[in-house]
C-alpha cells in the first residue's frame, strides 16, 4: 500500500490540476481516497484525505458544482484535524465557497480563523479569496487592498495570480475605474492562459461586456458578450454568472428589455448550479428591468422572492432595495386606470416612507431619495398634504444630489399652487444634467444601483415638469410651453439636456408638428406650424392603442392573403373593417379635434408626427388625413427643426440584396440602374458596416425581424449571418437615407418615450449622434414579398428626380396602393438629383 508521504504528494497534485483540468483533478482525488482506506477513520493518512477531499472540492468548483464543493471543504476541515496547515487552507477555500453560496458574512468569518494558522504564500491566496466575499458585500476599496497585497506576492503562482487580477479588475469595475478593470481583465486572461487556466481567462473575457456596458459603451458590450457567450458555451454557471453581470449593466444603461431577456436565462442555471449567492441579485435585477419595461406583475412577484431569498441569507443591506421594487409595483397596480382603494393608498404610503428610511439606513441615499419623491406624490393624490411635505422636506435638506432637491422643490411649489415657480424649479433640475449625468454629485460616481435611481430620478422630473405644463397649460391656453416640456422629457431619456425653445414659426418647408403627449390615460397632441402652437385632447390613450393593434392585425391578414377586399377601391388596399378602423382612429387623432387645421399652412404641406408610446408602431401615412401628403414619423422635434437645403453633391447611392428572398436580387439592381453612379455592393455583415459608413442612400431588400423584448436585439439576414441593432451602435457615419424594404424592420418598442430603440431607431439615433439628421425608410407590418419591388421602383425614380423621401414614399404608395411603409426621422430633406 502507498505510504502516506506518497499519497499526500498525489493529493497536491490533484489541487494543482483543479485549475488546469478539474475532471483528471477529481479522479485523482478519488483514487488517493480509495486507498486511504475511506470512508472510515482517517489515521496516519489524515493529512493525505484533508488535501484530496479539497481537491476534490476545487476540482466540483470549476465543473460547476457549488453546493459539493461546500460539502468536500466541510469534510477536509474534519479529516484534518491535527494538521493546523491544513485546516486553514480548507477553510481558505471554503471562503469563496460559502461567499458564493449566499453567506459573504460566513466567509469572511472563516478567512479569519483561517489567517491564524497560514504564513507566506497562502496568507496572499488567503486576500484573493477574501475580495470575492468583499465585492459580493459592496466593499469594494477593501478588496482593491486584499488583491494588491496578494497580487505582489503570487508571481509564481498563476491560478491565484490570475484570481487576483480577476477580483481587482471587479472591484475596480465597480468604483468605477474602467482603464484599471480593463488592464487586469486582459492580464489575467494572460496568465490564465499561460498558465493553461481556460476556465479563469474565460472568466476575464467574460466579464470585459459588463465594464464596456458600465462605462456607457453599449455597443462594445454587446459585441464582447456575443464573443464571450461563444467562449462559454459548455460552462452554464460561468455563462450566467456572465449574463447577470452584463444585464445589471443593461439595466442601468435603461435597456431593460434586452436586460430582461438575459436574466431570465441566467437566472434557472444559477438556480440549477446551485449559486445560491448570485440567485437574489438576478432576481432583484429581473424584477427591475420588469418594472422599467412596465411589466409590474413580474415584477413584483421576482422581487418578493429575492426579497426572501436575501433575507435568508442576512443580506439585510440589500432587502430595502427588493422591497422598493415590491412596493413600486405595487403603486402601479393600485393606481393604474383608478383602481385601488383609498385605504389601498394610504397603506402603500406608509409603506413607500418606511422603505425609503430603510434604504438611507442601509446605505443607498440616492434610492431613498428617488422613494420619498414617489410617496410624497401617492401622498398629494391621497389628500394628504402634511405627510408629502414632511417627506418633500426631507429630501431637500438630505439629498446630496441637486436634481432631487429641485425636483422637492417643484413638488413644494406645486403644492402652494404656484405653477410658474414650480416649472422654474423644475427646468433648474433639468439644467443641473448639463453639469453631472443625471445630476450626480461631482466626484463621487455612482454604483449601478445609483444609476438606475439617478436615471428614474431624472426622467420622473422632466415628466412632473411636463405634467404642470399641462395643468398651467388647461388655464392659459399655453401649448408652447407644453411642447418644450414633452420634447425635455424625451432627452432625458436618452442622457441629454435639451435646450429646446419652440419656434415662434416654423423652419422655412418643416411643414407641421403633430407631437403627442399623454398622462395617464389622457393623450393629447401639441401642434406646431405657420399659425403657432396649439394644444389639443384627444382622449384616450389606451383606445387609441387598441384601435392600432387592430389596424396592424387586418394588415398582416392582408399581406398573408387573408382578406378578399377589392384593393383599389379600399384605402392604401387595406380590407373594409381596417379602412373602417382608420377613418375612426383619425378621426380622433388629426381630423376630428383640428389637429391638423389649427396649425396652419397650405393643404398637402408636409407632416411629422413624434408619436408617444405604442403608437410608434401605427402606419400613419394610411391615416385619411394623411394619405398623399410627405409624412415623417420621428422620435423628437429635431429632425421637423432640421434645416432643408439640398446637398451640395448627388448622393452615393449603394443597393443590398440579401438571402432567402426571391425578388432581392432585381430589386437591389433596380435601385442601382435608378441612381446615376449607383452600384450593388456586398451582403456580408462587414460588407453592409462598410457600406454604411460610405453611402449616402443604402437600400437593403433582406428579411428582418424585430424583437419586441429586447428591440436592440432586433436583425437584418444577411449572407454570413444577422446585422443586429446594437452593431449599428459602432458605425462611425450612418446614411442620411436608409431603406430598409424588409418586414417589421421598423417596428419600435421603447420603455418610455425618447428612447430610439428597434432597427430604424438604431440607424436614427446614431445618425443623430454623429451630426446627420437622418431618415429611414423601413415597414412596420409584413410586406409581400411581390409588392415591395413594385413601390420601390417608383419610390426611387421619384427619389432620383429630387423628391424627398417623405413625398416619394407618400406618392409611391398612393399609386402602387402598398401599405406599411413608414418614413422614419427628416424624411422631407429633399435629395440632390442624380
Amino acid at each position: 500500500m502507498s505510504s502516506p508521504a506518497d499519497l499526500l504528494g498525489r493529493a497536491e497534485t490533484a489541487v494543482r490540476l483543479s485549475g488546469t483540468d478539474p475532471g483528471l483533478a477529481l479522479a485523482e482525488a478519488r483514487a488517493v481516497l480509495a486507498l486511504t482506506g475511506r470512508p472510515g477513520p482517517a489515521g496516519a493518512y489524515g493529512e493525505a484525505v484533508s488535501v484530496a477531499l479539497r481537491a476534490a472540492a476545487l476540482a466540483a468548483r470549476e465543473l460547476g458544482d457549488l453546493e459539493l464543493a461546500g460539502e468536500r471543504l466541510a469534510e477536509a476541515v474534519a479529516a484534518g484535524r491535527g494538521f493546523p496547515r491544513r485546516v486553514a487552507q480548507a477553510r481558505m477555500s471554503l471562503v469563496t465557497v460559502r461567499a458564493q453560496l449566499g453567506d459573504p458574512e460566513g466567509g469572511l468569518r472563516l478567512a479569519d480563523l483561517a489567517e491564524r494558522d497560514l504564513a507566506g504564500t497562502d496568507l496572499a491566496r488567503l486576500g484573493v479569496q477574501r475580495s470575492v466575499a468583499l465585492i459580493l458585500l459592496g466593499r469594494h476599496e477593501e478588496a482593491v487592498r486584499h488583491c494588491d497585497r496578494a497580487i505582489g506576492l503570487l508571481g509564481d503562482d498563476p491560478r491565484f495570480h490570475a484570481g487576483g487580477l480577476l477580483n481587482r479588475g471587479l472591484a475596480h469595475t465597480y468604483l468605477e475605474r474602467y482603464g484599471e478593470s480593463e488592464a487586469d481583465l486582459a492580464a489575467c486572461a494572460r496568465v490564465a492562459r499561460s498558465a493553461g487556466l481556460d476556465h479563469v481567462a474565460m472568466l476575464a473575457e467574460g466579464n470585459l461586456p459588463f465594464v464596456a456596458a458600465r462605462r456607457g459603451d453599449v455597443a462594445t458590450s454587446f459585441a464582447r458578450y456575443r464573443a464571450a457567450e461563444a467562449a462559454m458555451f459548455g460552462f452554464p454557471e460561468r455563462l450566467a454568472t456572465m449574463r447577470t453581470d452584463f444585464a445589471e449593466a443593461l439595466v442601468a444603461a435603461r435597456l431593460p428589455g434586452e436586460a430582461r431577456t438575459l436574466l431570465e436565462q441566467a437566472v434557472p442555471e444559477l438556480v440549477a448550479a446551485g449559486a445560491q449567492a448570485a440567485v437574489p441579485g438576478a432576481r432583484l435585477l429581473l424584477a427591475q428591468a420588469a418594472l422599467l419595461a412596465g411589466d409590474t406583475a413580474l415584477a413584483e412577484t421576482t422581487a418578493g422572492t429575492a426579497l426572501a431569498e436575501l433575507d435568508a441569507q442576512g443580506r439585510t443591506a440589500w432587502l430595502p432595495l427588493a422591497r422598493e421594487v415590491v412596493l413600486r409595483a405595487r403603486l402601479a397596480r393600485v393606481t393604474a386606470a383608478g383602481s385601488g382603494t383609498h385605504d389601498d393608498l394610504s397603506a402603500l404610503v406608509t409603506e413607500l416612507i418606511a422603505c425609503a428610511d430603510d434604504l438611507a439606513g442601509s446605505g443607498w441615499p440616492g434610492a431613498a431619495a428617488a422613494l420619498r419623491l414617489t410617496a410624497a406624490a401617492a401622498a398629494v393624490r391621497l389628500g394628504v398634504v402634511t405627510r408629502a411635505r414632511a417627506q418633500l422636506d426631507l429630501v431637500a435638506t438630505g439629498a446630496t444630489r441637486p436634481l432631487v432637491r429641485w425636483h422637492a422643490a417643484a413638488m413644494r411649489h406645486h403644492l402652494d399652487g404656484d405653477l410658474d415657480r414650480a416649472l422654474a424649479a423644475a427646468a433648474r433640475g433639468i439644467d443641473t444634467l448639463r453639469e453631472t449625468p443625471h445630476g450626480t454629485v461631482p466626484g463621487s460616481p455612482p454604483d449601478a444601483e445609483s444609476r438606475v435611481h439617478a436615471a428614474r430620478t431624472a426622467e420622473d422630473l422632466a415628466e412632473f415638469g411636463r405634467e404642470i405644463a399641462l395643468e398651467r397649460a388647461a388655464r392659459t391656453g399655453d401649448a408652447r410651453t407644453v411642447l418644450e416640456w414633452a420634447e425635455r422629457c424625451r432627452a432625458v431619456v436618452r442622457g441629454a439636456a435639451p435646450a429646446f425653445r419652440a419656434p415662434a414659426a416654423p423652419p422655412a418647408g418643416a411643414g407641421i408638428l403633430v407631437e403627442l403627449v399623454r398622462h395617464g390615460d389622457d393623450l393629447f397632441a401639441v401642434t406646431a406650424g405657420q399659425d403657432g402652437c396649439a394644444l389639443r385632447a384627444l382622449g384616450s390613450y389606451q383606445a387609441a392603442v387598441e384601435a392600432t393593434v387592430r389596424i396592424r392585425y387586418g394588415l398582416r391578414r392582408r399581406a398573408l392573403r387573408d382578406t378578399t377586399a377589392d384593393a383599389g377601391a379600399r384605402p392604401a388596399g387595406a380590407g373594409e373593417a381596417v379602412a373602417q378602423e382608420l377613418s375612426a382612429l383619425d378621426h380622433v387623432l388629426l381630423s376630428g379635434p383640428g389637429t391638423l387645421a389649427c396649425a396652419g399652412g397650405p393643404p398637402g404641406a408636409p407632416v411629422t408626427i413624434v408619436p408617444t408610446g405604442a403608437l410608434c408602431t401605427l402606419p400613419w401615412p394610411l391615416l385619411p388625413s394623411l394619405r398623399g401628403r410627405p409624412v415623417s414619423v420621428a422620435a423628437d422635434a429635431a429632425a421637423w427643426l432640421a434645416p432643408r437645403q439640398e446637398p451640395a453633391a448627388a448622393p452615393v447611392v449603394l443597393s443590398v440584396a440579401g438571402p432567402g428572398l426571391d425578388h432581392a436580387a432585381a430589386e437591389a439592381d433596380m435601385v442601382a440602374a435608378a441612381h446615376a453612379g449607383a452600384r450593388r455592393v456586398g451582403a456580408t455583415r462587414a460588407e453592409v458596416l462598410h457600406a454604411l459608413e460610405r453611402a449616402d442612400v443604402l437600400h437593403v431588400a433582406a428579411h428582418g425581424m424585430f424583437a419586441p423584448r429586447g428591440p436592440m436585439l432586433s436583425r437584418i439576414t444577411l449572407d454570413d449571418g444577422p446585422l443586429m441593432a446594437y452593431d449599428l451602435l459602432t458605425v462611425r457615419r450612418i446614411p442620411r437615407l436608409v431603406v430598409l424594404s424588409a418586414c417589421d424592420a421598423g417596428m419600435a418598442h421603447a420603455p418610455v418615450d425618447g428612447a430610439a430603440l428597434g432597427l430604424a431607431g438604431a440607424f436614427l439615433d446614431r445618425a443623430a449622434r454623429s451630426g446627420v439628421a437622418g431618415c429611414v425608410v423601413a415597414g412596420v407590418v409584413p410586406v409581400r414579398d411581390d409588392e415591395a419591388p413594385a413601390l420601390m421602383t417608383l419610390f426611387h425614380t421619384l427619389l432620383a428626380e429630387g423628391r424627398s423621401p417623405a413625398e416619394a414614399l407618400a406618392r409611391a404608395s398612393e399609386k402602387t396602393a402598398v401599405p406599411g411603409f413608414v418614413c422614419f426621422g427628416a424624411g422631407d430633406v429633399p435629395f440632390r438629383a442624380g
